[in-house]
C-alpha cells in the first residue's frame, strides 16, 4: 500500500502564491477592463408595448423633453423611447419621460439606433467606434455585444434585416445577433489579403435592403464617384461580393453632392446634382449597378437630405420639402413644401413637421387634411443651419428629434 501524500511547507507556499497571482490578475482585469467602467440598471418592470394609434390627435402639446445628443432620429425599441446623451443610454416611458432603465460607460457615445426591438449603442475605443452593445428595448438587459475595427465617427442605419456602420474608410453590416455579415473598405490586418475590390477609397454614403447594399465611394485616380452594389451577406464576410460597380462620370468627385438615397429590393436610387449638360436627377440602378431610369430632382438638395420608409412609399426630405418616392421604382409622387424633416406615418395618415406645426397628409394623394399647431420656439430650423426635425409615432405619442433633444408630443 502506498503511503498517503503529505503536504510540505513548500506545497502550501506554492498554492498560496498561485492564489495570490490569480487574485492580482483578476484585480488587474477588473481595474482595466470594460466591466468596471460600465453601469447597467435594468427596468423593474418591462416597458408596456405601444398600441398603434387609432387616430391622429386634434392637438399636440409637449409632454416632456430630454437631452439626446448621440441620436440623429428618435429611437423607439420594445415600447420605450430611448435617449442617448453623452455616455448614457436611457429607456423612457414614452408618455411621461420617466427613466425605465439606463446603460452607461466611461466614454461618450458614437451613436445609438433602434433595430429589432433593441437599442444598439456604439462606443469608441482606440480602434474607432467599434464597441457595440445591444440592449433590450423594454428592459435594458444586455444582449449581443461585439468589438471590431471602425472609423470615428460612423453613421448608423438599418433596413429591418441588417444594421450598417459606415465611416469614411470602412463599412460593416451586422445581423440581429451583431454577427458581422460584411466588411468593406479599409482592413488593417486582412485575413485574406487582396479580398477587398479596391483600396484607398473614401466612402461617401450607403443604403441597404435585405438583398443589396449600395455604397458610393471616391477612389484615387478615378475621375468621378463610384457606385458599388454588393451582397449584404456574402459567404465570406471579409470578401465582398460585388453584383456590379461603375464610375458615375457625370456625378463628379467627392463633395459634388451625389449620394445614395435608398435601396428598395434590388434597386438603388442615387441623387446626382446638376452638370453642365443636364439638370439634377434621381438615377435608378438595378441589382447589378446598371442604370434603368432617371427622374427629375430639385436643385436645392441639402447635404443633410434624409430618406425614410413610410409603409408603401419612401419619404425624401430634400432640405426644404418632402417628396414621396414609390418603393418599386423610385418614381416621385406628391410633395409638401416648407417641410422641416421627412415626417412619419401615424394612424393611417402621414405627419410632416413644418414651421409652427405638423401637416396631416393623405399618404395616397399628398392632400393636406389639416394642420396641428406645435410650438418649436428655440429650435434651430434647417434653413437657419439646424438639423432636420425627424419624427416617429410611438402609439399615441409623437416623438421629435430637434437638434440634440428628444421631445415628446401628446
Amino acid at each position: 500500500m502506498l503511503a498517503p501524500e503529505r503536504r510540505t511547507r513548500a506545497d502550501v507556499l506554492a498554492a498560496c502564491a498561485i492564489a495570490v497571482a490569480v487574485l492580482v490578475a483578476a484585480g488587474v482585469i477588473w481595474l482595466t477592463g470594460d466591466a468596471r467602467s460600465t453601469e447597467s440598471v435594468t427596468a423593474t418592470h418591462p416597458a408596456t408595448p405601444a398600441e398603434s394609434a387609432t387616430a391622429v390627435p386634434d392637438t399636440l402639446t409637449e409632454a416632456w423633453r430630454a437631452d439626446s445628443d448621440a441620436s440623429r432620429a428618435p429611437v423607439s425599441a420594445g415600447g420605450a423611447a430611448v435617449t442617448a446623451n453623452d455616455d448614457t443610454v436611457t429607456g423612457r416611458d414614452p408618455r411621461t419621460g420617466e427613466a425605465l432603465w439606463t446603460y452607461r460607460r466611461d466614454r461618450a457615445l458614437c451613436g445609438v439606433i433602434g433595430a429589432w426591438n433593441t437599442a444598439v449603442a456604439v462606443y469608441p475605443d482606440d480602434r474607432g467606434c467599434g464597441q457595440v452593445t445591444q440592449l433590450d428595448g423594454s428592459t435594458g438587459v444586455r444582449k449581443a455585444q461585439r468589438s471590431s475595427d471602425a472609423d470615428n465617427p460612423v453613421t448608423l442605419s438599418e433596413d429591418g434585416t441588417y444594421l450598417t456602420s459606415l465611416g469614411d474608410t470602412r463599412m460593416e453590416l451586422w445581423r440581429s445577433d451583431l454577427v458581422r455579415t460584411l466588411e468593406f473598405g479599409r482592413v488593417d490586418a486582412p485575413v485574406n489579403p487582396g479580398a477587398q475590390p479596391r483600396t484607398g477609397c473614401t466612402l461617401l454614403s450607403s443604403a441597404s435592403s435585405s438583398s443589396r447594399v449600395s455604397v458610393l465611394e471616391s477612389c484615387p485616380d478615378e475621375a468621378a464617384v463610384r457606385l458599388s452594389v454588393l451582397n449584404p451577406a456574402p459567404k465570406d464576410n471579409s470578401a465582398p461580393q460585388e453584383y456590379g460597380s461603375r464610375v458615375l462620370d457625370e456625378a463628379g468627385r467627392a463633395g459634388s453632392g451625389a449620394r445614395v438615397l435608398a435601396v428598395s429590393g434590388e434597386r438603388t436610387a442615387v441623387y446626382v446634382p446638376a452638370t453642365r449638360t443636364s439638370g439634377p436627377v434621381v438615377a435608378v440602378f438595378d441589382g447589378t449597378a446598371n442604370e434603368v431610369a432617371r427622374h427629375p430632382a430639385p436643385a436645392d438638395v441639402a447635404p443633410t437630405t434624409v430618406v425614410t420608409r413610410a409603409g408603401s412609399f419612401l419619404s425624401w426630405w430634400t432640405g426644404s420639402r418632402v417628396i414621396s418616392l414609390r418603393t418599386t421604382d423610385f418614381t416621385p409622387g406628391w410633395s409638401i413644401d416648407g417641410a422641416l424633416g421627412p415626417g412619419t406615418p401615424m394612424a393611417g395618415q402621414f405627419l410632416v413637421p413644418v414651421d409652427g406645426g405638423v401637416v396631416v397628409v393623405d399618404p395616397a394623394t399628398g392632400a393636406e387634411v389639416r394642420r396641428i399647431a406645435v410650438d418649436r420656439s428655440g429650435t434651430a430650423t434647417p434653413a437657419a443651419g439646424g438639423r432636420p426635425v425627424t419624427s416617429v409615432a410611438l402609439g399615441s405619442v409623437l416623438l421629435e428629434q430637434r437638434g440634440d433633444e428628444l421631445v415628446a408630443l401628446r
